[in-house]
């Protein structure tokens, strides 16, 4: 079994650099085969994970978080590579949503163990494994990604409180094969999988195995309100909100205004966003 190992060492504020050799070592029980690639940026994470796909690796084993997942779930969608996702990042949201870590995907490697899961795509555009969402949650990733301090969750927490005091909501048009909707919107979410910010169950029954993805999307709402939601939110309980709508779908298009998508928590472009689930779009260790 030929095994690529892509470590990312800044993932988790070095985490990954820290147990990157520990892992490797746990790798070569299972395989004398394993090259590593050590990524210092996005790009060369990118880049690495089509060298090993297009190189015929069996295994792209990626030691980092949800950008290093990103990055692999890109090269690796629709080949005969299967990823394997060691998490050692802040979120780790793709890794939590299959319930992955080292010693999981150890076992799955020995057992020769597999799973053929469902992805989003942006069409035109980018594969995505967790969450796509666009206006408040993009706005805070847009936000949380000029700011320089404070380092790792808390700059989301900042960029939140500065979103809330900014709060407002535009007009949002969403088309899916069996309905349309047409209202004033805070925020949509479009799941393959639960999670996003760092174990947020924003689209809490998505099912990476149904062929559909599940969409939420909160209405106009006050800043008091989405403060009280935000704690529901947490714990998963927000779609039972009278502002929350849920919908359930194989295809849809959002548009309606200029909001920004973000992907597996990577900016992706503005709307229209046309997505589509793609079912067994990828090979899984686990």
């Amino acid at each position: 079994m030929r095994i690529a190992l892509l470590v990312c060492p800044a993932s988790g504020l070095g985490a990954a650099g820290r147990v990157a050799g520990t892992v490797a070592a746990r790798l070569r029980q299972i395989s004398p085969d394993v090259q590593p690639f050590v990524a210092r940026d996005a790009e060369g994470t990118a880049r690495f994970a089509h060298e090993a796909v297009t190189g015929g690796a069996d295994v792209l084993a990626v030691l980092g978080g949800d950008g290093a997942a990103h990055a692999a779930v890109q090269a690796c969608a629709g080949s005969q590579t299967a990823l394997a996702i060691i998490p050692a990042g802040t979120g780790n949201d793709f890794a939590r949503a299959f319930s992955l870590s080292l010693d999981g995907v150890d076992e799955a490697l020995r057992q020769g163990s597999r799973r053929q899961v469902d992805l989003g795509r942006v069409r035109g555009g980018a594969w995505f494994g967790t969450v796509l969402c666009a206006g408040f949650d993009s706005r805070v990733n847009e936000r949380a990604n000029q700011l320089r301090w404070p380092r790792g969750p808390r700059r989301y927490d900042l960029a939140v409180l500065a979103e809330i005091a900014q709060l407002r909501a535009d007009q949002l048009v969403v088309r899916t094969e069996h309905e349309s909707l047409e209202l004033d919107a805070t925020l949509i979410a479009v799941g393959n999988t639960p999670y996003y910010g760092g174990g947020i169950p924003v689209c809490p029954d998505a099912d990476p195995a149904d062929g559909l993805l599940d969409v939420t999307i909160a209405r106009r709402v006050g800043r008091g309100q989405l403060v009280r939601i935000l704690p529901q939110l947490r714990a998963g309980r927000h779609t039972d909100h009278p502002a929350v709508t849920t919908l359930r779908a194989r295809s849809l298009t959002i548009e309606g205004n200029d909001w920004v998508g973000y992907a597996d928590g990577e900016r992706q472009r503005e709307l229209p966003l046309h997505l589509d689930c793609v079912p067994n779009a990828l090979t899984l260790v686990a």
